[in-house]
């Protein structure tokens, strides 16, 4: 009876796992994929693909503040951990605390940029080139699109 119990588990396991072995954690969406939604966004933003565009590049935005801020405070932790005041004055003077959250994801959007503007930047970069590779991630795109169009200044750096 005991064997038989084994043999039930065994496959009562393997049958629940089936269905997860083509599953994946996070589908990569290539710039050809995203270039087909926002090749919509222009013309009616509210349409379903339109919306898509949108959300995919402010998803990408929010993603990059939350790491550069997680960074900065995990780095300022570790530093200020165990220090002694004067290792601290030491390590800290000069260094300065960056005036936009994605300072270290090198883009700043400065202070209230609709998001509209930046998804139509995005856009008309999409949409202004072929790709060599359409199934590259479309992330790079965005990030790329984001550093030369929203630079963090040197002022910043104050």
């Amino acid at each position: 009876m005991n064997a038989r119990h084994t043999v039930v588990s065994v496959a009562l396991l393997a049958a629940l796992l089936m269905p997860l072995q083509g599953a994946r954690a996070v589908e990569i969406l290539s710039v050809g994929e995203l270039a087909l939604h926002c090749a919509h966004y222009s013309a009616d933003p509210d349409n379903k693909d339109g919306i898509f565009c949108m959300r995919y590049i402010q998803g990408f935005i929010d993603g990059a503040v939350a790491t550069d801020e997680r960074v900065t405070y995990n780095v300022s932790a570790r530093y200020t951990k165990s220090e002694s005041y004067a290792e601290r004055a030491t390590r800290t003077r000069g260094v300065f605390m960056p005036r936009y959250a994605t300072y270290y994801a090198e883009f700043c959007l400065g202070d209230p940029v609709p998001l509209q503007d930046v998804v139509g930047k995005v856009v008309a970069h999409l949409g202004g080139r072929e790709f060599a590779d359409e199934q590259l991630p479309a992330r790079g795109v965005v990030y790329e699109v984001l550093r030369r169009e929203y630079p963090c200044a040197k002022e910043d750096e104050k």
